[in-house]
């Protein structure tokens, strides 16, 4: 089994700083692209950034140029640095990651972590 353990978060008043970290750990052969989900109240999930194993990234228009994506292949790590946060950053962040077992990708959640953005 595979788990991803997600730390960071909180509470910031705008135009603050936070930083989210994500670890995956279990049976891992490889991991191809990591990511971050977010889903605000009554919204559906939505991508904010991605990296993939050999570090191309790709960001959700609200937050390029405010957030940035990095991951660490030899510790299966994923962070997500967040400046200039905005309320409408204000959501519950998902660490995703897509896992290589044998000839099959398995796609796998973090357990969630608050981000709340005080105006």
């Amino acid at each position: 089994q595979v788990q991803l353990v997600e730390s960071g978060g909180g509470l910031v008043q705008a135009g603050g700083s936070l930083r989210l970290s994500c670890a995956a750990s279990g049976s891992i052969f490889s991991i191809n692209a990591m990511g971050w989900y977010r889903q605000a109240a009554g919204k559906e999930r939505e991508l904010v950034a991605t990296i993939t194993n050999s570090g191309s990234t790709n960001y959700a228009d609200s937050v390029k140029g405010r957030f940035t994506i990095s991951r660490d292949n030899t510790k299966n790590t994923v962070s997500l640095q967040m400046d200039s946060l905005k309320p409408e950053d204000t959501a519950v962040y998902y660490c995703n990651a897509k896992v290589v077992k044998g000839e099959w990708q398995y796609t796998y959640w973090g357990q969630g972590n608050q981000v709340t953005v005080s105006s």
